[in-house]
């Protein structure tokens, strides 16, 4: 069965999240997103595992259901379906390793809630999870593997955005060189990495040492309608066992949706203080200093690709699955027809185009061009053929900004 999996967002008891992100409000914008399998996002915190606890019940697979009574209209006849969770979470470990501060954020899966409560449980001894979603702990990313592989054998740990610059294992700013730095004798239980919005497979194809790990992609939402930004295409089994395999060896797994990494918060150098945006080549030359303000930039992913990288750019293995690269349908609309992406109007024509074609990702990626053209204006099924191709005009995002991508109007930067 092929379907899409979302498996990396967050609760609203996460920092800087929507009070919309419950289970009803994910159940429902996956339908309209067209995603099957939606990560829960922080197990950890007790009442948001109470919370699920009270509203998810086992479909006998691994995977949970939203209960009948919680489950709301607002959903478009023609986007209607199934929709399972995935007990998921983040943590965040800030460290001392090899005489450098390390922060690092990994995911973790498993299958049941008692596996959750006995992770939940030994982390509970460490820090306080009642304090965010994404728990702070001071934890050697190492030991919180051995902790999940301990709490079950079905229990996965992924390293999270492995390339944003902070908090994350191969980032630029307290990461390593390498997975193997990072989790010593324990590296062959890390079956995969999630390569974040800043970077996309064909930047990630450039280490030979990341040969061995599945590249996932995921929404790290923080809001209802961010989900499914990023996510994994599946053809396999519906249920977590056929996931978790599926990700360990490859089979099952064919590909992932992609930002345009560009368009990512750190895919570029700089300093968004003072407005700049720097390519590694600019950061050279400038000693790695803002020229405004004299202050060290920020290194974004491509420049720390680019220093880990045995490969030359555009390298493209034989037997890895490929990825689309999209742009979300509320940017089409809003520069198609000039308005903000946040406007009634780009709202009310998003869901008029959803009422009568269907879930986003079948827009974005499956159906004709001609039926967007006729349901929607002829622009914005321009809009959509032009991304499709990769002809799209991009300024790329740097220390937190994200970039901008326009479909229309002169490029700033072609891809």
């Amino acid at each position: 069965m092929r379907f899409i999996g979302d498996l990396h967002i967050h609760s609203r008891y996460s920092r800087a999240t929507s009070r919309d992100m419950s289970p009803e409000s994910l159940w429902r914008w996956a339908q309209i997103k067209g995603i099957t399998v939606i990560g829960t996002g922080d197990f950890t915190h007790p009442q948001w595992f109470s919370e699920l606890g009270e509203k998810l019940e086992p479909s006998g697979n691994g995977l949970f259901s939203l209960k009948e009574k919680f489950r709301t209209d607002g959903v478009p006849a023609s986007c209607r379906a199934d929709v399972f969770f995935m007990l998921s979470a983040e943590i965040s470990c800030i460290y001392r390793k090899n005489d450098r501060t390390r922060k690092i954020h990994s995911l973790l899966f498993v299958p049941d809630f008692a596996s959750a409560a006995r992770i939940s449980a030994s982390l509970s001894k460490i820090g306080n999870l009642a304090a965010d979603g994404r728990p702070i702990l001071g934890l050697d990313a190492k030991e919180l593997l051995k902790i999940t592989l301990d709490a079950s054998s079905d229990a996965m740990l992924i390293p999270a955005h492995a390339w944003t610059p902070h908090f994350s294992v191969l980032g630029a700013s307290s990461g390593f060189d390498s997975i193997e730095e990072c989790f010593d004798e324990l590296t062959p239980h890390i079956p995969a990495i999630e390569t974040g919005l800043s970077s996309d497979p064909l930047m990630n194809w450039r280490l030979s040492a990341l040969d061995r790990f599945t590249l996932i992609s995921n929404s790290d939402a923080h809001s209802p309608a961010k989900i499914g930004r990023e996510a994994n295409i599946f053809d396999t089994g519906l249920s977590y066992h056929d996931i978790m395999d599926a990700i360990k060896t490859g089979q099952g797994f064919s590909g992932t949706i992609e930002f345009f990494p560009e368009e990512g918060k750190y895919h570029v150098d700089g300093h968004r203080a003072c407005g700049v945006s720097f390519t590694p080549k600019e950061t050279i030359r400038n000693h790695g200093l803002c020229p405004v303000c004299g202050k060290k930039v920020t290194i974004g992913v491509m420049h720390r690709v680019e220093e880990l990288a045995d490969r030359a750019e555009g390298f493209r293995p034989a037997d890895r699955p490929s990825f689309n690269s999209i742009i979300p349908m509320p940017e089409i609309i809003s520069g198609t027809i000039k308005v903000g992406v946040s406007s009634k109007a780009v709202t009310t024509a998003y869901f008029n185009l959803i009422e009568r074609l269907g879930s986003e990702f079948g827009i974005l990626m499956d159906i004709p061009i001609s039926d967007i053209a006729e349901a929607g204006t002829p622009l914005l099924g321009e809009a959509i053929s032009c991304m499709r191709s990769g002809d799209v005009s991009i300024a790329p995002g740097f220390d937190g900004e994200y970039g901008k991508i326009s479909i229309t109007g002169k490029p700033e930067k072609k891809r």
